[in-house]
């Protein structure tokens, strides 16, 4: 069922308020002269290695290791993320190139299963 334009264009803005909104917040909160809190400073160092934790687990969670293509291509793009990761320390490169790489491999040397 289409969306009328008038729909279409409130859900953008309102998806344009929130996330403007929810970018300013913490600005509000911390501002420049103000020091950020200890635990929010903690926060900022703990978390981003906890969500690329759980994303990895997130990713492998259905990998087989006992059946045809015995996980190859999500170990060979982990290691091209990591490789270009350790080398380049570029986030949205590493994801990228192994992005490309798992989809490429899926779609061309292990399509067959």
């Amino acid at each position: 069922m289409p969306i009328s334009l008038e729909k279409t264009l409130l859900t953008i803005f309102i998806t344009g308020l929130t996330v403007f909104f929810t970018r300013l917040i913490p600005f509000l909160f911390f501002p420049p002269e103000k020091e950020i809190p200890p635990m929010i400073q903690y926060l900022g160092r703990a978390l981003p290695p906890a969500v690329i934790g759980m994303l990895l687990v997130y990713c492998l969670k259905g990998v087989s290791l006992a059946a045809f293509p015995f996980g190859v291509p999500e170990m060979a793009a982990l290691a091209v993320v990591i490789a270009l990761h350790v080398w380049k320390r570029n986030n949205l490169l590493s994801i990228g190139v192994g992005t490309v790489l798992y989809m490429l491999l899926v779609q061309t040397v292990f399509a067959g299963n």
